[in-house]
């Protein structure tokens, strides 16, 4: 699922401010190449000259992506029905008693606020203002044909009080709590079962843009159920754009897939991310057990500057929801495009492994420069296979196919 939870997390700050500005460098030639004029990645001024360089099923994602008439870049919002259009009722959070200093608890003036402007805005939905600030909540949950609005400045916490954190019944694809038997933990912002909102379970039609994002987990995470009880479901996660987010988090990744990935994750564009201090700037994560498939997955313009993993693909630790799992249903994972990257400062080459007896085909890097690399051990690749074309360092044996009649050769 793509989870808001996960993007929100309760240990999140967050908040919307222009991307910062990030230390960049150059792609080094190959060994042994002529030398040539050093390239940044391509930054693309629209989402035309963007679709240009795509494969097929992320060009119809971007096709989707319109620009917004307020505003100079461009948005993925119109995936939502109604979502451009004006909402029946708006107020501000401070109308319902919060305070922004960041000590305040808000908890109770933003569940205030949600319930008052499910009633104002009715069919026509609402909107909640978020002023600039330094808002203190617990948990509060969303509703349909609803509007989150952070103005810039405005910066969510997420309190430390476990009061603020009920347990809810546990998502049926994933069977019981990720982090505990029985219920589960709640998100800071959540909602089930919504429409024209972007917090749901498994979920498509999805836009992630313009977010500044510290966390203890995963930055954005795309998920769709856990070992049987997602495959059951079957509800995959898809058609999902993710574009302008920066951040760091400490212990994983800027945006993961998986591990919980049973319902099967496809058509994901992920465009221009900035990470640092974390991690890994990209990871996909699976396990003996899954099944289900991550597929379609386009990943263009990254930057990152202290990550202890650029991009790693990793296999699970015997992470399961019970004894009950097939054995048998194995992951698979294809069509896989990384492509203008620049990395900085980094503790080591990328990892990738691959679950055993798993099938990872069609994984393509282009255009990937990574310097400052402490470890000199050089990628680290176990059946996973692919190409890569204008990267530095080497990259390992299964990815020098370089098959210039193929689609990583083509885009």
């Amino acid at each position: 699922m793509a989870r808001a939870e996960d993007i929100c997390s309760r240990y999140t700050s967050m908040r919307r401010r222009p991307r910062p500005r990030r230390a960049t460098a150059a792609p080094l030639p190959a060994p042994g190449a002529a030398p040539r004029l050093p390239r940044r990645p391509r930054l693309a001024s629209s989402y035309l000259a963007l679709t240009r360089s795509l494969p097929p099923a992320a060009r119809a994602l971007a096709a989707l992506i319109a620009p917004r008439p307020d505003h100079h870049r461009d948005s993925c919002a119109g995936f939502y029905g109604g979502a451009t259009s004006a909402r029946a009722a708006s107020a501000s959070v401070e109308e319902f008693g919060a305070v922004g200093d960041g000590v305040t608890s808000n908890t109770a003036a933003f569940r205030r606020a949600v319930a008052a402007l499910r009633e104002r805005g009715g069919p026509g939905g609402a909107r909640l203002e978020v002023p600039p600030g330094r808002w203190l909540t617990g948990s509060f949950n969303l509703t349909s044909r609803f509007t989150l609005f952070l103005h810039d400045g405005a910066v969510i916490l997420g309190s430390q009080d476990p009061d603020e954190w009920p347990l809810i019944a546990p998502l049926p694809s994933y069977g019981r709590g990720r982090e505990r038997l029985g219920p589960r933990h709640i998100s800071l912002i959540h909602g089930e079962g919504l429409d024209d909102v972007v917090i749901t379970d498994s979920s498509s039609e999805v836009c992630v843009e313009d977010c500044y994002i510290e966390s203890g987990d995963d930055l954005v995470a795309v998920k769709s159920g856990w070992d049987q009880y997602g495959i059951s479901v079957g509800k995959p996660s898809s058609n999902i754009v993710i574009q302008r987010v920066s951040g760091t988090t400490p212990t994983c990744s800027g945006v993961g897939f998986g591990s919980e990935m049973s319902g099967g994750i496809s058509n994901v564009l992920v465009h221009d991310l900035d990470v640092w201090n974390s991690a890994s700037a990209v990871r996909l994560k699976t396990d003996v057990g899954r099944g289900g498939y991550i597929t379609n997955i386009t990943i263009v313009n990254v930057m990152m500057e202290k990550v202890k993993v650029p991009i790693r693909f990793s296999r699970g630790a015997d992470d399961h929801s019970d004894d009950k799992y097939d054995r048998s249903a194995m992951p698979r994972i294809s069509n896989v495009l990384i492509t203008d990257v620049v990395g900085v400062d980094l503790q080591r080459a990328p990892m990738l492994e691959a679950v055993h007896g798993a099938v990872y085909e069609g994984i393509c890097f282009r255009n990937v420069s990574l310097r400052g690399i402490r470890r000199q051990d050089g990628w680290h690749c176990e059946s996973v296979y692919g190409e890569a074309h204008e990267v530095f360092p080497a990259p390992c044996e299964e990815l020098q196919k370089n098959g210039s009649s193929s689609w990583c050769g083509l885009f």
